[in-house]
């Protein structure tokens, strides 16, 4: 017997998650684990603390000259970092 009202596991998990306020945090989460991917192991290496607040990624580089060089391609990365996410969770990223 097939039921017609059937869903996937997935599905009712994003619901419990979305109706649970929880969507958000996790996909934040989701984002500062992707920062090392997408930045890749040499510009990761040089980089501190990762957080997020108020969709602004913030992260610490220890290098002047790569703050210079990677707030130039910030849009860019932030927009890598949402596909990788499958969300719109960074609007922008602060170098500090």
């Amino acid at each position: 017997m097939k039921r017609k009202n059937a869903e996937t596991l997935r599905a009712v998990l994003l619901r419990m998650l979305r109706e649970d306020g929880l969507e958000m945090p996790l996909n934040e989460h989701r984002a500062v684990e992707a920062w090392p991917k997408i930045a890749g192991p040499a510009i990761s290496r040089l980089t501190g603390d990762v957080a997020i607040r108020n969709s602004t990624l913030y992260i610490k580089i220890t290098r002047p000259s790569l703050r210079q060089d990677l707030m130039m391609g910030r849009q860019h990365l932030a927009q890598q970092i949402n596909s990788e996410v499958g969300a719109q969770v960074v609007e922008n990223i602060v170098f500090y």
